[in-house]
């Protein structure tokens, strides 16, 4: 995976997720191999997901998100609630343009 998100790119990301709804939810069975397939899947098309993390599920929401987007090469630019926001950049045609870090 890239070097870590910047604040500045975090909040970007941020803004950018603000009206989305969430694509994938992950529930008692946890991160599974599906889940993850999924995941990429989506990152694949839309680079910016929300995902949700039900109550049920066997970990806790940001040990939850950190696993998936370990498992997805991807970066979690928050968690909120029980949602959780994942970045990964395409790597033909990325859409999305990161602030440059410092």
């Amino acid at each position: 995976m890239a070097e870590a998100l910047t604040g500045k790119q975090r909040r970007h990301l941020r803004a950018l997720g603000h009206h989305l709804d969430a694509v994938l939810q992950i529930g008692h069975e946890g991160v599974t191999d599906a889940v993850v397939k999924q995941a990429d899947a989506q990152l694949d098309t839309h680079e910016l997901i929300k995902v949700k993390v039900s109550e049920n599920a066997p970990q806790d929401r940001t040990e939850t998100a950190d696993a998936l987007a370990a498992r997805c090469s991807a970066h979690v630019a928050q968690v909120l609630g029980r949602t959780a926001l994942l970045y990964r950049r395409r790597k033909e045609k990325p859409e999305i343009v990161l602030p440059k870090p410092k």
